[in-house]
């Protein structure tokens, strides 16, 4: 469809340039798979021969609700570009058994390395003298992203222990810090902003000296072990759990920040995997989270993670151990039907979890680079969400329009509230007027 739509716009409006053949081309694709219509017959309804005007009409029905409700219209039409061998392959079973294990020469005979080769006996593993080194001389595509699982590597972290969560300029922070205990995940989310990480190997990178965090965060985060309140955990740039089963990282964390008073450890999942943290002694500054979102949305963009069930089952039994758990609505993701589901997620979770069990809740909609959107189609282009109303916000990051995440966070704030009346809520990588409209200045 995308050729024969390019090789019309060329045709019909041959005064045109290349980025005004590119604009009108992308408008119609978009229009027509929104609206499940042929493109030739939105092409029908267009009046005059004025680019300006061809667009304004164009956008006008491209962003019918942004229209309506008066909202500065900041679209984003890249070149139509499919590449269908970056299509990511869903039908392939899941497999945590990688192919092959790179493991750093400082890493060899580390307990990870060691672990690896009693786990995945069939795996080649492949000595090399460092991931940096590995990285410099490859060139990285989609292609090898799509065989991350099939590539683990082992290294010694020596700089980048710690980092400021990614938060987006101009937004409100909520200061949390990130323990960068590995890079890439095993899961396949539509949506995950780790496709766009140019610098990821084509594996699954985790370090092995989980020890030297520990004496970095000692120095980094304060004297005598009692640091100013810190916020942290170690799901950012990858599943805190997901991979728990091979690396054991839950116990030793457990075992070194309920020990650090001032400091909340928090991991982030979307997995099923707290049989580690049912062995260990809960403590009040420990916090399994989970990200949440309805059924549908799981189903069709959060790729072998666990189904909703499993992670409330899983946040039941790690509240009834002893262990705080928090909720992430987020991304929160429009469509047409959202409110029903949501507020039927939001019931599920209190009908399972009692609201004295959570530490904290964030709300999130969904956002994302704009180069994302081209990654997006490639690996997923049978995707809904690209589908709705996603315009260039005040990070440059394609966003909903403000009226309609207002409207979002609203309803989910009232719904939470009536169920969990006193469970701190927050924003995620908002800005100030969005928190206003939505809580009050």
């Amino acid at each position: 469809m995308i050729s024969k739509i390019k090789k019309y716009v060329s045709k019909r409006f041959k005064s045109f340039g290349i980025n005004k053949h590119r604009e009108v081309s992308r408008l119609l694709y978009e229009i027509s798979k929104r609206e499940n219509t042929s493109f030739l017959k939105i092409a029908k309804d267009i009046k005059g021969k004025h680019y300006s005007i061809i667009k304004d009409d164009l956008i006008s029905r491209r962003y019918p609700g942004a229209k309506a409700a008066g909202a500065k219209i900041r679209a984003y039409l890249p070149e139509l570009n499919p590449d269908s061998e970056n299509t990511t392959d869903l039908n392939k079973k899941f497999s945590l058994y990688p192919e092959k294990v790179f493991v750093e020469k400082a890493a060899h005979g580390d307990y990870l390395s060691c672990r690896m080769k009693e786990l995945f006996p069939k795996a080649s593993f492949i000595y090399i003298d460092s991931l940096k080194n590995y990285t410099a001389a490859k060139t990285q595509d989609l292609k090898d992203y799509n065989k991350r699982r099939a590539n683990f590597f082992v290294i010694r972290e020596k700089y980048d222990f710690f980092k400021k969560c990614p938060c987006t300029d101009n937004a409100i922070s909520c200061g949390y810090k990130v323990l960068n205990l590995g890079l890439g995940c095993v899961y396949e989310c539509v949506y995950c902003y780790l496709q766009g990480y140019l610098n990821n190997p084509g594996g699954i990178v985790i370090p092995s000296n989980i020890e030297d965090f520990f004496r970095r965060f000692k120095t980094t985060f304060g004297k005598n072990n009692s640091p100013n309140l810190v916020k942290i955990g170690s799901g950012e740039f990858t599943d805190s759990l997901a991979l728990d089963e091979i690396t054991g990282f839950s116990r030793p964390l457990i075992d070194f920040f309920k020990c650090i008073p001032g400091v909340y450890f928090e991991f982030k999942t979307k997995s099923k995997n707290v049989a580690n943290i049912l062995n260990s002694k809960p403590s009040k500054n420990i916090v399994i989270s989970w990200s949440l979102n309805p059924p549908k949305i799981i189903k069709d963009n959060e790729f072998y993670t666990a189904g909703l069930e499993e992670r409330i089952s899983s946040a039941v039994a790690c509240a009834k151990a002893g262990f705080k758990v928090g909720f992430h609505f987020d991304p929160i993701i429009y469509y047409q039907g959202w409110e029903k589901d949501y507020r039927n997620l939001v019931n599920y979770s209190f009908d399972n979890v009692s609201s004295g069990s959570i530490a904290w809740i964030s709300l999130g909609t969904l956002r994302f680079n704009p180069g994302l959107k081209k990654i997006i189609e490639n690996r997923f282009p049978k995707n809904k969400i690209l589908d709705e109303e996603l315009l260039l916000g005040f990070d440059e990051k394609l966003r909903y329009s403000p009226y309609l995440r207002i409207m979002m966070y609203k309803k989910m704030l009232s719904w939470i509230k009536k169920r969990a009346p006193g469970v701190h809520i927050y924003l995620c990588m908002e800005e100030r007027k969005i928190w206003e409209e939505t809580y009050g200045p």
